[in-house]
């Protein structure tokens, strides 16, 4: 039974994250990378990252921990079958995600994946979520980061 919670859920999170890169972009800012052999260039400016920092002690590091390394267990459910929030700071999914799903679930939640993140958009204003974003995604190692941004192109270009 658990396998098949397990399946669905990641199955669950694999639409939604597909599903969210097909929505409409309102992102301003654009990701770019340059080849592995060079510099990373990020999409975001460091007083969005220091504003990401008072956001994140604020409104995320009581459940993904103050450093963004996640709750301890984070990748077995709890009793009662939802996953501990996980890590944001590269050491698990979240690359993952383009920035269009990130923003997503940040502004409504995971409670409609089955999840138990609370949605932020009444509390976080666009800017805030992406400070949020751009504070956690420098925490990721440039090598980590240039394959999150050839992903999140890859994943506009689809939605053109």
């Amino acid at each position: 039974m658990q396998a098949k919670r397990t399946i669905l859920l990641a199955a669950i999170l694999t639409g939604a994250g597909l599903l969210a890169a097909c929505q409409p972009s309102t992102q301003t800012a654009t990701p770019q990378a340059t080849s592995s052999a060079g510099p990373v260039s990020r999409w975001y400016q460091a007083q969005q990252v220091a504003r990401g920092a008072e956001v994140f002690r604020q409104n995320c590091a009581a459940c993904h921990g103050a450093n963004a390394e996640g709750a301890p267990n984070w990748q077995k459910p709890g009793p009662d079958g939802k996953y501990p929030a996980p890590p944001l700071n590269g050491t698990a999914h979240a690359w993952h995600h383009p920035i269009a799903s990130l923003k997503d679930t940040i502004r409504n939640g995971t409670a409609r994946l089955g999840g138990s993140m609370p949605p932020w958009k009444e509390k976080l204003s666009d800017a805030d979520i992406e400070a949020a974003i751009a504070w956690f995604q420098s925490h990721w190692p440039d090598e980590l980061y240039a394959a999150w941004a050839r992903m999140d192109e890859e994943s506009r270009r689809v939605r053109r």
